[in-house]
């Protein structure tokens, strides 16, 4: 069954004023359609046009993602950012979580259940009756008022939960008067920083006002230097070099640039994941021969990585190559010379030999298995950045043919090239959020406790 097409066009984006919300920007004749249903998801109009989701958990990209792929499973066109797909792909855990046996997973459940009993207060689905300050946390009593239900909440934030449960308002406040005394205070705690940073991110439009300074880009080397965005370089490319040829696929998913020779051609994927192929470089011997080289880079490839490429690329310089000669040392030693000059660690280890940058966030490996078998679809080189080679926030491979000059270029970038990254904002550090309340809840004494219903 084929799903219809609606007339509206969905883009999700971090919100430039509070990091860990999401906006989305909603356009088209049918726009009403994924305006209802995000508002059912708990997203929060702002501008007649714009909603914003917010969370006291920080999972809003997690989220996003979620709707995102409800969205287009009912027709509507989806337009996902790039810096909030690197967010999506994001694989952070809370400092210090008080649950260290919990899954990534089991996590995200309790952040949830916490989310859940925020939203019933602030939707006054939940009245607090009381609060008290037990420790270094937060407890309270209060009841469903559509079910009448009565419940003990331990914990702040994403930690809070559900510690006893009541059959009334009457048998809650005695049980908890008993064990909070006289540090129990009437109606709801004061708001949390984050409680407020989210109601501030819900009344205020993404554009109002000049909001919390952002941090100014802090300059970086190149390897670690943000993305930027991929397809404004390829746009300046095609704007400076008249011999490469704009293509584009039915579907606009997808640009091809081919140079006037029709032997080196690039692929550009728009809406490619973070961690996936977006750009695919291929040379030939001939227009309808087959390959004599390959390259491809994920969509976090950094921005000055990406235009080093992009440059040698039109430059024309070192683009055929022997494809029968052997890879030796001699190519290896001048493809990597200046990793080495660098002082980057040189390392063999079996068929690998590896390039390791001083601060072990970057390197280059080279497969000498791979490299005398250039008919089998492994990778010969691989240039990576992040926690390690196994597990790259980025990463680009090439075949065993590559052109030594290309490969000399690109290391000469990691070694001594420069960019700029934006650096975590408070609101995505989620270690400055996390408090330490101990995962143990002190249970009322109560008549008869119930399980929690609605």
């Amino acid at each position: 069954m084929t799903t219809p097409s609606i007339d509206a066009h969905v883009r999700l984006d971090i919100h430039p004023i509070h990091p860990s919300a999401v906006t989305a920007v909603l356009t088209g004749s049918q726009a009403h359609i994924p305006h209802v249903g995000l508002e059912a998801a708990d997203w929060t109009v702002v501008p007649e046009n714009t909603l914003v989701l917010v969370r006291i958990d920080h999972e809003e990209p997690y989220w996003a993602e979620k709707a995102a792929q409800h969205l287009a499973a009912a027709g509507v066109s989806v337009e996902i950012t790039l810096r909030l797909r690197v967010a999506m792909a994001e694989d952070w855990t809370w400092a210090d979580y008080p649950m260290p046996w919990c899954t990534r997973s089991e996590i995200r459940e309790v952040s949830d259940a916490a989310q859940k009993i925020y939203d019933d207060i602030r939707h006054g689905q939940l009245l607090i009756h009381a609060h008290a300050e037990d420790g270094h946390t937060t407890v309270a009593v209060g009841t469903y008022l559509g079910s009448g239900k009565s419940v003990y909440l331990h914990g702040q934030n994403h930690l809070r939960q559900v510690a006893d449960t009541f059959d009334s308002p009457a048998q809650a406040l005695v049980a908890f008067e008993k064990v909070h005394g006289t540090a129990m205070r009437p109606g709801p705690a004061p708001m949390t920083d984050t409680e407020r940073a989210a109601a501030q991110a819900r009344t205020s439009p993404p554009t109002a006002g000049p909001g919390p300074s952002r941090p100014e880009p802090e300059t970086v080397p190149a390897y670690a230097a943000d993305a930027g965005d991929h397809d404004a370089l390829l746009e300046a490319f095609f704007a400076a070099h008249g011999d490469w040829e704009k293509w584009r696929t039915w579907s606009d998913e997808t640009t091809h640039a081919i140079h006037e020779s029709q032997t080196l051609r690039i692929e550009r994927v728009h809406e490619a994941h973070p961690r996936e192929t977006a750009w695919t470089v291929a040379a030939y011997e001939t227009p309808v021969s087959e390959r004599m080289w390959v390259l491809t880079a994920t969509n976090a490839t950094p921005g000055p990585v990406m235009q080093a490429l992009l440059d040698h690329l039109a430059d024309g310089d070192g683009w055929d190559t022997s494809v029968g000669a052997p890879v030796d040392e001699e190519i290896v030693a001048a493809a990597t010379k200046p990793l080495s000059e660098a002082g980057w660690k040189h390392t063999v280890d079996g068929r690998w030999i590896g390039w390791t940058s001083p601060t072990k966030d970057a390197g280059v490996q080279f497969d000498a298995f791979a490299a005398q078998h250039p008919n089998q679809t492994l990778a010969t080189w691989t240039v990576w950045a992040g926690p390690g080679p196994d597990r790259p926030t980025w990463a680009l491979t090439a075949s065993p043919h590559i052109p030594t000059a290309l490969l000399a270029e690109l290391s000469e970038t990691l070694a001594h090239g420069t960019g700029t990254r934006h650096p975590q904002t408070v609101g995505r550090d989620r270690a400055t959020t996390l408090g330490t309340t101990p995962p143990a809840m002190p249970p009322l004494a109560a008549s008869r406790a119930v399980g929690h219903s609605r």
